[in-house]
């Protein structure tokens, strides 16, 4: 069985190295085998020449995009790349931590699930690195994702999302930018798979490190949900 783990970039020339390092030594179940794919979003700071250093390594497989069209797209050709039987999104950062992956895949693995999700609330506080403001937004969407769908799910907006292959394939998406997320959310719930949830290690970075979303993206993402309820 193969573990696609899906990184879309874009100018993370400080990250991609350590990320891909830790991503390359997590201990995967017995029987695992991994492939990396990378998909370079038009980066402009030199994480393009960075990846070249990967171009003899069997298991990276690098998608370059000649100019940004957002991380929704990235991450849609990271999946239509895919080979494996399990797809793992991993940002291309070090807000979130690849040692999860074990814990991540086991109910997959294990046949109870189908969708997987890394929940950074699921102790009920506040990340101590996530600022009040991230965290707010973040209970806004949770709590519509809740209210639109009669779920109830604690980290809607989790950058780990894992997905059986064949599902996450047979799920037609047209996202271009952070509203991927939502957008997967609703059509998975829509599908009628139910979404698992098991805790994850986070560190949130600032804007000054690099933190792409904004409060502009918030909005977008409510205003997916509501659609996607109503519509495929």
């Amino acid at each position: 069985m193969k573990l696609s783990i899906v990184i879309p970039v874009y100018n993370e020339s400080r990250h991609i190295e350590e990320v891909i390092a830790r991503v390359k030594a997590v201990a995967l179940p017995t029987g695992i085998e991994r492939e990396i794919i990378i998909v370079d979003d038009g980066s402009t700071n030199g994480t393009s020449d960075i990846l070249t250093r990967y171009a003899d390594d069997d298991t990276v497989i690098i998608r370059s995009l000649l100019r940004n069209h957002g991380k929704g797209i990235a991450t849609r050709v990271g999946i239509q790349h895919a080979n494996g039987d399990i797809i793992l999104v991993q940002d291309g950062d070090l807000e979130y931590d690849p040692n999860d992956y074990p814990a991540l895949i086991q109910p997959i693995l294990a046949g109870g699930a189908a969708v997987v999700y890394g929940s950074r609330f699921s102790s009920g506080g506040r990340p101590e690195s996530m600022s009040v403001a991230n965290w707010l937004a973040n209970k806004i969407l949770m709590l519509t994702v809740n209210l639109l769908f009669g779920v109830r799910i604690t980290d809607e907006a989790t950058a780990y999302k894992v997905f059986r292959a064949d599902v996450i394939k047979g799920i037609s998406l047209e996202a271009r930018r952070f509203e991927l997320c939502p957008e997967v959310t609703a059509k998975v719930l829509k599908r009628g798979h139910r979404i698992h949830e098991v805790p994850i290690h986070y560190r949130a970075r600032s804007y000054d490190e690099g933190k792409k979303i904004t409060w502009r993206d918030g909005f977008v993402a409510l205003w997916t949900l509501v659609k996607y309820r109503f519509v495929d």
